[in-house]
This record gives structure tokens, sequence and C-alpha cells, in this order.
């Protein structure tokens, strides 16, 4: 059975993002990012070399995971946890992204930091089932 638009984009998207968070192959990650690409992230340089520069700059252990990821046939909504930043908090992060001719080519997020245990008022963990701190 052929692979619908949307469950290839998943694919291309889920793997190009662990190509460039986690494995830091920007040679490999240039295949998946446009060198037209658009970004709309407050806190990212423009275009692919915006990006790139950012997980350069950013700590060794920086690390992403997928959680529930979403598409239709141009754009992906993934929900994950960025670790590892440098930063006190994990990222909570809602990233948007469309693609186009196999490649992303555009980028939108929403970013929250993640909450304590103590201090979610539902008593549910933001990310996975269990709460990391």
């Amino acid at each position: 059975m052929a692979q619908s638009v949307a469950d290839a984009n998943i694919s291309l998207v889920t793997e190009a993002f662990d190509t460039l968070f986690n494995k830091r192959d920007y040679d490999k990650a240039e295949a998946f990012w446009s060198p037209d690409y658009i970004q709309h992230s407050a806190h990212i340089a423009p275009g692919r070399e915006g990006l790139f520069a950012l997980i350069k700059g950013s700590p060794a252990n920086l690390r992403y995971e997928s959680g529930l990821v979403l598409a239709n046939e141009s754009f992906v909504m993934l929900h994950g946890r960025f670790s590892g930043t440098g930063l006190p908090r994990n990222w909570i992060a809602a990233d948007i992204v469309r693609v186009a001719g196999g490649r992303l080519v555009e980028h939108w997020d929403v970013l929250q930091d993640e909450a304590t245990q103590a201090e979610s008022l539902s008593g549910r963990p933001m990310f996975g089932k269990v709460f990391l701190a």
C-alpha cells in the first residue's frame, strides 16, 4: 500500500529533527532543510543557517524527543521536548513545519518551560506520562 503524503511528511520531518537535534549530522541535515528555509521563531536567526548555527552553539547533550505528530498534506505539527538546552528548564514545544518538494521549507513554534509536578495544577505532565523533575 502506498504511503500517504501526510505519512511521508511525518517520516521526513521526524527524521530531519532527529538528524539535526540528536545526531548533529549537519551535512545530512542540509538535505532535509531547504536553502530558502523561512524561520518564524523569535529565538532563531533567519534561514537554515540560523537554525544550524543555533544547534552548533547548543550544549552537546541537547536532545529532542517527539511525542504526538499530526499532519495534513503540507504541514506537520510535532509536540516534543527539548532537553539539555543549558537552560534551567526543558522546553515543551509545538513545532509546525511546512513541507514542499520533499524538504522543510517553513517553521513556526510555540515554546513553554516544562512544569514540575508541584507546579502542575492538573497533576499531569506536559509531555509523556511521567514528570522528569
